[in-house]
């Protein structure tokens, strides 16, 4: 796998949240109370124990603090960097209670871990001894790969097929600069191939490698195809500006730097990718950024402090605020009023008569959703679907083909690398039981 950055990008993409120095890490490891049935450590959906790496930490004990980490979670280290940690663990510090700062769990969890890196990444648990049982990953995201770690710890062969040239998934590809870099994705990787992990890339199951030669040649299937290509935008006159989907151009900026950034962009849509590319396309170079959200700033599905951060970084929001046509050189939008909920709990956007206006604009970026793989998972015998998800028993990612395990963005519509994690590790230990 190689990755050659452009020369500037690092410049460009600051980290937001920089590493602790070991000092400021000691002290603020000395803050965390130890809580016994620690409220953060059930708030992690993969359970690491925090009140244990934190106290090795203290102790100045960082391989074991790290080991702690990778027992529950082998991507550790970009969950310690893109992980919503205010809602998660540090949300439910108990230091909340008392009006004080949480611990910042995340840095701590990062500094482990950047340690554990920078000392020969060498794991503290080997393979099992190897069994006969075999077992195919469909994807190379953090579902795959937390699940065939997992495998490979049970002793069960697992081949990863990836259809792009670099693993990691979003880690890699689809998560903003400034939060996770991708060599710090593919070290990781790296870290899951030491265990013996095969990995075969450029490989497009369903045309490269059929589905029958799956189910010949492997005891299991473990699906984290993710999701798929971004929704049609079938604005009338689109082709009058550039219009790049917003995980296609964070993807390219972070490994191929093929696509140059407008002067005037406008980012469609109001989720943490949303905010990402729009970050993104400010730090790329773009003179004004605006983000346009057809409901209200209380409706709006990004995190907070996203949003918060993209403010400071220069981004402007328009609310209720629909694209409705392209015209040379800008982007005609209808202000929109908020009526009665609808399926989603948010209220149905209408829009106003007349209300018409422009904003300049010469790129365009949606982030207004991605559609699934309908047509190859469709194809799986036995694999149930609902509305477009596979379908699984939550407790061990089981599919309604008990050959069929799954995780990660194509069972629950989109959500955090920690929950694709939690859940390739759930699917790789009952397939091993299963397979036993």
């Amino acid at each position: 796998m190689s990755y050659h950055p452009r020369e500037d990008i690092a410049q460009r993409f600051a980290e937001i949240h920089p590493p602790l120095g070991a000092v400021a890490a000691l002290e603020e490891a000395n803050r965390c109370l130890y809580c016994f049935d620690a409220p953060c450590t059930a708030a992690c959906p993969t359970h690491i124990d925090v009140p244990r790496f934190i106290k090795k930490i203290a102790s100045g004990n960082l391989r074991g603090s790290a080991a702690t980490i990778l027992d529950a979670n082998i991507l550790g280290a970009s969950c310690s960097r893109v992980c919503p940690v205010d809602v998660l663990c540090e949300g439910a510090c108990v230091l909340h209670r008392y009006n004080k700062e949480p611990i910042e769990i995340g840095r701590l969890q990062r500094h482990a871990m950047d340690h554990f890196y920078s000392n020969g990444a060498k794991l503290p648990f080997a393979p099992a001894a190897e069994r006969d049982a075999k077992v195919a990953c469909i994807g190379a995201g953090p579902a795959s790969l937390a699940c065939a770690a997992e495998l490979r710890r049970h002793g069960c062969g697992v081949t990863i097929f990836e259809r792009r040239p670099l693993a990691g998934g979003l880690n890699t590809y689809g998560v903003a600069e400034y939060k996770l870099r991708p060599a710090d994705s593919l070290r990781e990787v790296e870290l899951v191939k030491s265990l013996g992990v095969e990995f075969r890339f450029g490989v497009s199951v369903g045309n490269d490698i059929t589905v029958e030669e799956l189910e010949r040649n492997y005891g299991a299937i473990f699906l984290a195809v993710g999701l798929g290509p971004a929704d049609p935008l079938a604005l009338p006159g689109e082709e009058l500006v550039e219009v790049v989907d917003a995980l296609r151009f964070i993807a390219d900026y972070k490994t191929a730097q093929t696509i140059s950034v407008g002067r005037h962009v406008v980012v469609m849509g109001g989720g943490n990718t949303a905010i990402d590319a729009a970050n993104a396309a400010l730090r790329l170079g773009a003179e004004e950024v605006y983000l346009v959200y057809r409901r209200s700033e209380r409706e709006m599905p990004a995190f907070q402090f996203e949003y918060e951060n993209a403010k400071l970084e220069g981004v402007r929001f328009r609310f209720q605020t629909q694209p409705v046509a392209v015209r040379a050189g800008a982007l005609e939008c209808v202000r929109m009023e908020l009526g009665e909920p609808d399926q989603s709990g948010r209220r149905r956007p209408e829009p106003v008569a007349g209300s018409n206006f422009s904003i300049e604009c010469d790129m365009l970026i949606p982030a207004i959703g991605q559609s699934r793989f309908l047509e190859f998972l469709s194809e799986l015998r036995g694999v149930e679907l609902r509305d477009g998800n596979v379908v699984v028993d939550p407790e061990t990612g089981r599919t309604s083909n008990p050959r069929y395990y799954a995780g990660g963005d194509c069972i629950n519509g989109g959500r955090e690398v920690v929950d694709a994690v939690a859940e390739g590790k759930r699917a790789g230990a009952a397939i091993a039981k299963w397979l036993t």
